[in-house]
């Protein structure tokens, strides 16, 4: 199953649609260099499928390429990213 993910910066949020469900994963800028995934939502029709993965790839490298720190209000997030080392460097302390 191919997973596009579309940045919506005017609703600080990434979103993907397959096979017309949707997920999305909503961050806030508390700061302009700081992002702080907040939020993950995967409709249960896509939930283990690599959607949740897809979104939080796709929302970390936009903050990488940004140069911004991450923050992990969302626990999914926070999971996500203590599972994966290559995204420490990432983390606002």
């Amino acid at each position: 199953m191919s997973i596009s993910v579309q940045h919506q910066p005017e609703d600080q949020e990434f979103t993907a649609t397959v096979d017309g469900y949707t997920a999305e994963l909503a961050y806030s800028q508390p700061s302009p260099e700081v992002i702080d995934f907040a939020h993950t939502f995967v409709d249960e029709a896509l939930r283990g499928k690599g959607v949740g993965e897809a979104l939080a790839r796709e929302g970390l490298a936009y903050a990488k390429e940004q140069g911004l720190r991450v923050r992990t209000s969302c626990k999914f997030m926070d999971v996500f990213v203590k599972r994966h080392p290559e995204y420490q460097e990432l983390l606002d302390k």
